[in-house]
């Protein structure tokens, strides 16, 4: 049995951007666990599509259960082959994307259509299917739950590094990170503390 994901995301900025984007994606704050990206194969078709294939090295952590199948030193490394077809005629990339390692325990498989948003042309939806396997004896499902599981929460973090870059490369203030918000947070409330602080040993000054 296979876990399949489908999800309609939608980016507020042209295929033209988009498709820019794409390439320049990494690294982002919220793709850290993407270590390398290499260009395998490139090449323009006849009919001027654009084909590509890249290899991207990633950590994904496994389930502390899973860890002792593998050695240490590569029990954390993922290596992922990602094909592309860019279509700029009728403005249309896809992507398709799987892993070639620990292909026993778990294969995820992805593809991903990115197209001019039929209720705005300015913008650019995304439909992401997914297929999530597992071939070993017995504990199949339960490593297709975890798969799919962090199948969603990759997702989330996919589509905010690409709102990130987007914005970068449009001459906007990227959005903020989590950590950074919560850096700014602890550091205003560190500021107001001691200001407090010190106005409260002002006071105390004075009636001295």
């Amino acid at each position: 049995m296979v876990k399949y994901f489908l999800g309609q995301s939608v980016l507020r900025s042209s295929w033209d951007q988009v498709f820019a984007a794409f390439w320049q994606r990494y690294p982002n704050p919220y793709s850290k666990h993407v270590l390398t990206e290499d260009i395998v194969h490139r090449e323009v078709t006849s009919d001027q599509k654009l084909l590509s294939r890249r290899l991207l090295t990633k950590t994904n952590r496994m389930p502390r259960w899973a860890e002792r199948l593998f050695p240490a030193n590569v029990a954390h490394s993922v290596y992922i082959l990602e094909d592309s077809i860019v279509d700029p005629q009728n403005q249309t990339m896809t992507t398709f994307t799987w892993n070639i390692n620990h292909a026993r325990l778990m294969v995820v498989e992805e593809r991903c259509v990115y197209r001019v948003n039929s209720d705005n042309s300015g913008w650019t939806e995304i439909r992401r299917e997914a297929w999530v396997s597992s071939s070993l004896f017995g504990v199949s499902r339960a490593v297709q739950e975890f798969g799919l599981a962090r199948f969603k929460s990759n997702v989330t973090k996919t589509m905010k590094g690409f709102e990130y870059i987007l914005a970068k490369l449009q001459g906007e203030a990227p959005p903020k990170t989590l950590v950074e918000t919560a850096k700014e947070a602890k550091e205003k409330a560190k500021d107001l503390a001691s200001k407090a602080a010190t106005k409260k040993q002002q006071q105390q000054q004075q009636f001295v």
